[in-house]
C-alpha cells in the first residue's frame, strides 16, 4: 500500500496535518450478548484503516477513498445521509461533532469555538486493508479514525469513550445500522496483546493479557453473507426480550439476563410448543454464554489458553444449536478443526449466517491446516476460503512521520 501521506500530497498538493491509523476488531468470546446487557471480550487487530487529514478554509469537505478511486465533495452544513455508503462513515461523525446536543453521548463540553473552526472544512484521504464483509468492523474503524483525527486536529478534548459513543450514534443515524458499542469501543481502546472485557451495561472495562506464545489467531472467511442475517438478528432480540419478560413475571427483582440463573430459565421457559421452545433455547444460550465469558477471562488471567479454547468451541455449539445463527459453511469450518490437537479453539464470530470463524492455531500447523481446509471447503462447499492471519495490536492512534 502506497503511504497515505503520498496519496494526500498527490491529490491535494500539500502535506497532511496528521495521519491516523484505526484497527478492525475481533471478539474472542461473548457473542450476541451485548444487547442483552452482558460482557464481550474484543481486541483490536492488525487490519486497519489509515487516514490523512488537513484543514481547509472554504467550508467544504473533500473526501478521497483511495482504494475505491472515488472523490466526494460536500459542504459542511446541512449534512444528511448520502447515497455513497463510505461517505456516511465520515460525515456521520462530523455531524456528531457539529451537533453534539443531538446525540446520546452526553458530552458536557463547550464546542462552540471548535465547531466554527471545523465548519471551515477539511481534506481527507482514507485507505485500508480490513477485508470488507468479513465482520471485522471496517465501518467502525473509519468512524473512529475520523473522530480521532478531528479530536487531534481541532483540540476537541474528547475522551475515547465519548468518541466511541459518538461513532455509535453516527452509525445509527447516518449508516442506518443500530449496532452496539463493541466495535467502536474496541477500535479506540485496543492495546497490543491484550483483550478487553467490556461490560455492555455499565461500560466499565478491564484489560486481560492474551499470551499466545506458539499460537496464532487465524480467521477463516466463508465469504458468504445470507440475506436473512438482519431479519433473524431482530427476531433473536425479540425472543430474548420475550423470555426476559416471562421470567420477570415470576421473579420481579430480575432486571436483565445478568440476574438470571439457568435454574430460572428451566423453571420459567421450558415450554413444549415450538414458539416457546425457541424462546427457551435463546435464553439458555445467553445465560450460559454470560457465564462462559466470566470463566474465560479467568483462564486468560491464569494464562490457560487450553481451557479458554474449549470455551470457544462450547460457544459455537451454543450459537449453532441453541441460538441458531450459524450456517452449514460456518459449522463445517469449526467441525473440521474440532479434533485437531493443534487447534485450541474455534467458533463462528459476529452476527452469523456467514462471515468468519475465529481460530487459535499452533503456528507450526497453520500452513498445513489452511491448505487442507481450503481444499476441503472448495470440494464440499463449492466456495473459495479466504484466510487472514491476525495479531492483537494497538487501538486508534496517531502515526508519526
Amino acid at each position: 500500500m502506497l503511504a497515505i501521506r503520498s496519496h494526500f500530497l498527490n491529490h491535494f498538493n500539500d502535506a497532511p496535518a496528521l495521519v491516523v491509523k484505526s484497527p478492525g476488531r475481533i471478539n474472542l468470546i461473548g457473542e450476541h450478548i451485548d444487547y442483552n446487557h452482558g460482557f464481550v471480550l474484543p481486541a483490536a487487530i492488525d487490519k486497519f484503516i489509515e487516514l490523512a487529514i488537513g484543514k481547509r478554509t472554504d467550508g467544504a469537505m473533500h473526501m478521497v477513498a483511495v482504494d475505491l478511486g472515488e472523490t466526494i465533495i460536500l459542504p459542511m452544513h446541512n449534512l444528511a445521509p448520502h447515497a455513497t455508503v463510505w461517505v456516511n462513515y465520515i460525515i456521520g461523525v462530523v455531524d456528531q461533532v457539529l451537533n453534539t446536543e443531538n446525540n446520546n453521548a452526553s458530552i458536557e463540553i463547550n464546542l462552540v469555538s471548535k465547531r466554527e473552526d471545523l465548519a471551515a472544512g477539511f481534506d481527507i484521504c482514507i485507505q485500508g486493508n480490513i477485508p470488507l464483509g468479513a465482520g471485522l468492523s471496517s465501518s467502525a474503524a473509519i468512524e473512529c479514525a475520523v473522530l480521532f483525527a478531528l479530536n487531534e486536529l481541532y483540540s476537541l478534548s474528547l475522551t475515547k469513550m465519548q468518541m466511541a459513543l459518538m461513532a455509535q450514534s453516527a452509525e445509527h443515524t447516518f449508516a442506518g445500522v443500530h449496532c452496539g458499542l463493541m466495535d467502536m469501543f474496541a477500535s479506540l481502546h485496543g492495546e497490543k496483546n491484550k483483550a478487553i472485557l467490556l461490560d455492555c451495561d455499565s461500560l466499565d472495562f478491564t484489560y486481560y493479557p492474551l499470551v499466545l506464545d506458539d499460537y496464532s489467531i487465524i480467521l477463516f472467511d466463508t465469504q458468504i453473507k445470507h440475506a436473512l442475517a438482519s431479519s433473524e438478528y431482530n427476531t433473536r432480540r425479540f425472543e430474548c426480550e420475550r423470555g426476559l419478560a416471562i421470567i420477570q413475571e415470576k421473579y420481579p427483582t430480575v432486571k436483565t439476563f445478568r440476574d438470571i440463573s439457568l435454574e430460572q430459565v428451566e423453571a420459567c421457559l421450558a415450554f413444549n410448543d415450538i414458539k416457546g421452545l425457541k424462546v427457551y433455547q435463546r435464553c439458555k444460550y445467553v445465560v450460559e454464554e454470560m457465564q462462559r465469558v466470566q470463566l474465560a477471562v479467568q483462564d486468560l488471567a491464569k494464562g490457560d489458553m487450553q481451557a479458554f479454547g474449549k470455551k470457544m468451541f462450547e460457544t459455537h455449539t451454543g450459537l449453532s444449536n441453541l441460538y441458531e445463527v450459524s450456517c452449514p459453511e460456518l459449522d463445517f469450518l469449526v467441525e473440521a478443526v474440532s479434533n485437531n490437537e493443534n487447534v485450541l479453539g474455534a467458533r463462528m464470530m459476529g452476527g452469523g449466517f456467514g462471515g468468519c470463524t475465529i481460530n487459535i492455531i499452533k503456528k507450526s500447523a497453520v500452513e498445513e491446516i489452511t491448505k487442507t481446509l481450503t481444499a476441503s471447503y472448495a470440494q464440499l462447499m463449492h466456495k473459495e476460503l479466504a484466510v487472514y492471519i491476525t495479531s492483537i495490536e494497538e487501538g486508534t492512534h496517531l502515526v508519526a512521520e
